[in-house]
């Protein structure tokens, strides 16, 4: 019988990517699909205690074995911002557009663009607690570039590369991400 887990997240996107990478070997079930319709707080400072903040919730009001993410965009020359406000770096409405527009303008004139995405995975399976960590290192370019993904896809040129995960589309970037990285030791992690 294959195993089932509830992945923490209202992210289409991000439940579409995971589904991707896991392919056919974890039955993955949203929020959604177990009735979950509360906007789990993430008050957390890092990204690991927000990924924690969210399994515990559903493992402790739902009682299923669950994990979560959180990812952040992190900018050397930003000491490290967006990070754990990168869904609301440019207020409460995660809108990527009005994000991306304030990340460009902090770094307007700033030649050191090195950046990196990091994922954070707290898995909960039987009561116990497992975190996994993901990151992709590249740059933030100067304006956007392609059409695919989401988020801070269009600015983000990975390290190897010279297109923006937005312009490498999906399939590529489901290789080479910080969650395909995250999901990678999950992964390992359950089949074991």
């Amino acid at each position: 019988m294959k195993k089932k887990l509830v992945f923490a997240t209202n992210n289409l996107h991000k439940l579409t990517e995971i589904k991707a990478i896991l392919g056919e070997q974890i039955d993955i079930l949203s929020l959604n699909d177990i009735n979950c319709h509360v906007d789990i707080p993430e008050t957390a400072n890092t990204l690991e205690g927000n990924a924690k903040m969210k399994a515990e919730y559903i493992y402790n009001h739902y009682h299923l074995d669950c994990f979560a993410d959180d990812t952040g965009l992190e900018v050397k020359a930003l000491n490290g911002a967006p990070g754990i406000y990168s869904a609301r770096y440019a207020g409460e409405g995660h809108d990527s557009q009005a994000n991306m527009k304030k990340l460009l303008e902090n770094l307007k004139g700033i030649t050191n663009r090195e950046a990196q995405f990091r994922t954070a995975i707290c898995l909960i399976e039987g009561g116990e607690e497992h975190l996994f960590e993901g990151l992709v290192k590249g740059k933030i370019i100067e304006e956007k570039r392609g059409e695919a993904g989401f988020g801070y896809d269009p600015v983000f040129v990975p390290d190897g590369y010279d297109q923006t995960f937005a312009e490498l589309g999906e399939d590529i970037k489901n290789q080479i991400s910080h969650r395909a990285r995250a999901v990678e030791k999950l992964c390992d992690y359950l089949t074991k």
